[in-house]
Parts: C-alpha cells; structure tokens; sequence
C-alpha cells in the first residue's frame, strides 16, 4: 500500500530529526523529503506544526508497539513445545530487533526530547513501561513457572534493560560492549534469565 502524504511526513521528519536533530531540520526540508514542494507550506495542510509532527511521529510508535505487545502476549505459550532457554533466546532477538525498530525514535529522544517532557511522558508510558510489562506478563505465562510466587517486574526490568544497554552501546560506541556479538550476547542472556529464575539446574565443576 503507498503511503498517504500524511505518513511520508511523519517517517521522513523522524528520519531527518534523527540525523540532523530536531531544532535543525526545517520545515521545508520535511516537505522535500515527504514529496512536497519545499516551502509551499504543505506539510500546513496535515499539522499545525513541526512540534505537531513529532507527536504524531511518537503516538503512531505507541500505537505499534502496543500492537506488538498484544500480539506477543496472545501467543506467549505458541513455543512451549520447545526448551525454555531457546524461547529466552527468541524473547532477547525480539528485544534487540524492536531497538533497531525504533533506533531514528530513540535518537530523537536522546537529542531532542529534553524539550518536550510530556512527550518524554507519552514515550515511558505508551512505549517503555509497556515493553517491560510486557517481557514480564510473558515470564508469568511460560509453563515452567506456573505457580511460581516470582517478582517477575522486577526480573523484566532486569532482562529488559540488559538488552537497551547491550543495543544502546553498540550503536553510541559503534562495537558492542567487550566486542561480544549479538550471537553470544542473546546466549548469555538466555543463561542468564535462567539462573535469575533458579531453573539452571548443572552444578559448575
């Protein structure tokens, strides 16, 4: 489906605020870049304002996300024929694949949105929180820790976290931390939400 003129404005500004920032993209290079000719005062015709762009640019990734965290949590036990700890590893390559997702939203919100706290507020609670509720809902649901009395927030923002800093370190320092791969990486953590559980069962030698 082609994008309506409306999308191409929202994607390509996100785009361009990631690279050049929010304060130095103009509104007429937005419109050039949508499509539109630069200066006709186009993207007027969508969007009060380029601050307007940037909320509706944030609210269409809420939207998604929330999406995406239904749709995962409707099939949190679609794998439960297979080892807990290659389900683990799918939930970690899930967590760095929606990083890179979102990689131009997450420069703009290191860059720029010191500027606009309440939009700062509609990333944490419309996408943040509800990923890391998410991770820890799916925890609560595998058939292993069925009955399990477990701090499965805390666990998640654990979990969680490990993967925005590994993805955050990598992209701001351009080499993953120690120059551990993304492969090793998603093993580790797999052996790692498993001995956060208690359920890495072989004693070291």
């Amino acid at each position: 489906m082609t994008p309506s003129t409306r999308e191409r404005i929202v994607s390509e500004s996100l785009r361009l605020f990631a690279d050049r920032g929010y304060a130095a993209t103009s509104v007429a290079e937005i419109e050039a870049a949508a499509g539109l000719s630069p200066g006709a005062g186009g993207l007027y015709r969508h969007f009060r304002s380029k601050e307007e762009v940037l909320a509706s640019a944030i609210r269409e990734h809420i939207e998604r996300t929330r999406r995406q965290v239904s749709e995962v949590l409707q099939h949190a036990t679609a794998f439960e024929d297979r080892p807990l700890e290659v389900r683990l590893r799918m939930t970690c390559q899930v967590g760095l694949a929606k990083m890179r997702e979102e990689q131009d939203l997450i420069r703009v919100l290191f860059r720029d949105l010191d500027q606009f706290p309440h939009l700062v507020a509609e990333m944490r609670e419309g996408i943040v929180n509800p990923l890391y509720d998410g991770i820890a809902l799916w925890l609560g649901r595998q058939p292993e820790f069925e009955g399990i009395d477990e701090d499965w927030p805390t666990i998640a923002a654990i979990l969680g976290g490990a993967v925005v800093n590994y993805w955050l370190a990598n992209e701001s320092m351009y080499e993953p931390p120690s120059r551990i791969d993304e492969e090793r990486f998603v093993a580790g953590w797999a052996r790692l939400g498993l001995g956060l559980l208690h359920l890495d069962r072989t004693p070291a030698t």
